[in-house]
């Protein structure tokens, strides 16, 4: 069972590109969505001095990958800062606090090791951290409030954009998702259509080989994929993993230009075309 939920966002500049006040309801944890470009104005909002978490988006230039990085500070206003001349790759920040400023630096290290590893997990963005965050050892009680305050940044970083804590299937309320194979005598992969697009769910076996019918683009995904160590050296998936479309994640998987639509069929033969109409 699962219940709705209220969000309130705010326009600080009354427009779609500024900066973003964002609250749940029954929560005491707030976000900001904060480009880049107004980070230095951001001193007019007074809790960000607070202790916090954020994380850095942006993408890599030449393969336009989303990359993320997770940090955590006990005032999260100089830490941004800091980073406008650290760290370049980044065009936009989501920055969590408490509205009665009740986080501490062992809370905060906590939801900055949790958030690394569950985005790690979802395979989503490329993280850039050089290090794995310290997990902060915490009561029962800390604990189970700061994983609650991770399921309802989770929501929120959705709803600004950004689902870099959600799974590679995507939201755990539809446990229903039909499953799609292709599969000969050299691969055998599993995958399933989400919101976002079609994921191919670990251990799916892919072609060793390519043609020249396969994209450029679509080879040098796949190469990453491979260097990334997501597809090993047995060309198997270690990880479920989302791509935008049946017909890319076909072509990946067979090695050659497919129409995913066709290509992906259940155990009784039904095509993903035929089960979509």
């Amino acid at each position: 069972m699962y219940f709705g939920k209220s969000i309130r966002l705010f326009l600080i500049e009354g427009v779609p590109d500024g900066r973003w006040m964002c609250e749940l309801s029954n929560w005491t944890g707030k976000a900001y969505k904060i480009p880049r470009t107004y980070i230095k104005q951001s001193f007019d909002r007074e809790e960000l001095t607070n202790t916090g978490v954020y994380f850095l988006f942006g993408k890599d230039d030449d393969s336009n990958i989303d990359q993320v990085y997770i940090g955590e500070a006990e005032n999260i206003y100089n830490r941004l800062l800091q980073h406008l001349s650290e760290k370049d790759f980044w065009n936009e920040c989501v920055v969590f606090i408490s509205k009665d400023n009740n986080l501490n630096k062992a809370h905060v290290k906590y939801l900055e090791n949790r958030m690394y590893i569950i985005a790690k997990e979802s395979g989503r963005y490329v993280l850039i951290n050089s290090n794995i965050p310290t997990l902060a050892s915490l009561s029962e009680l800390d604990t189970a409030e700061m994983e609650e305050f991770i399921e309802n940044a989770k929501l929120l970083l959705s709803a600004v954009g950004h689902k870099v804590l959600e799974s590679a299937t995507g939201s755990s309320v539809n446990k229903n998702i039909s499953k799609f194979t292709i599969e000969n005598s050299d691969l055998k992969a599993i995958g399933s259509p989400t919101s976002d697009g079609f994921v191919i769910y670990k251990s799916s076996k892919i072609s060793k080989t390519v043609t020249n019918s396969l994209t450029k683009s679509t080879i040098n995904k796949r190469q990453n994929l491979i260097d990334s160590g997501i597809i090993n050296s047995d060309y198997i998936f270690t990880q479920d993993f989302l791509f935008s479309s049946p017909s890319i994640a076909a072509a990946i998987v067979v090695g050659y230009s497919i129409n995913g639509r066709t290509a992906w069929k259940t155990t009784k033969g039904i095509s993903l075309k035929e089960y979509e109409a």
